[in-house]
């Protein structure tokens, strides 16, 4: 599938979520010295969780991503929401993702009025990767891009972890549900 030409019409995209917990200093470490590397202190504060949900399209390299305090039917009913917004020519979207309890149509019926989450499923077309396979997934290869350590972060702070995808993403829209 990922060998296919491109099609605006039944493109395919790659998509994931993970957890992310988000951690402040506690002690700022010592700069460097003429002959001395830097020294840091891995005591850190704990600032709670998000869920970064994610899509990879890869044959164009476009991103989309959403953060959420919770990881729901809920969120990925919206998430999938959203993704179809984002093609409103599309006559069928492919989503590749795991077998996670969530990805499935099941979750637009519990969120949605029957009408939406019948528009919804008509609209995408789940390929799960098999058990132990989700290697097959592109965007689990991808590191996502959110390496927070490739923009000079030291911790995964919510600010950082905002600044690292704006800085590796080509198409990226973030919408918070709420402060974390």
């Amino acid at each position: 599938m990922y060998l296919l030409p491109y099609d605006a019409l039944y493109p395919v995209v790659c998509f994931d979520e993970r957890p992310c917990f988000l951690i402040g200093d506690t002690v700022e470490g010592l700069g460097m010295k003429p002959g001395q590397v830097a020294k840091e202190n891995y005591a850190y504060t704990k600032h709670g969780s998000c869920c970064i949900l994610a899509m990879i399209e890869p044959l164009t390299g476009k991103r989309y991503v959403r953060i959420r305090r919770r990881r729901r039917k809920k969120e990925f009913a919206l998430y999938m929401q959203s993704l179809a917004a984002l093609y409103p020519e599309a006559k069928v979207i492919t989503v590749v993702l795991d077998n996670l309890n969530t990805h499935n149509f099941s979750s637009f019926y519990e969120i949605f009025d029957a009408e939406e989450a019948a528009r919804l499923a008509d609209r995408f077309r789940f390929v799960h990767t098999p058990k132990s396979g989700s290697w097959l997934n592109m965007i689990e290869e991808n590191d996502w891009g959110l390496n927070p350590y490739s923009n000079g972060c030291t911790g995964l702070t919510l600010t950082c972890l905002l600044s690292t995808i704006l800085f590796s993403t080509v198409l990226i829209l973030i919408l918070m549900d709420a402060p974390v």
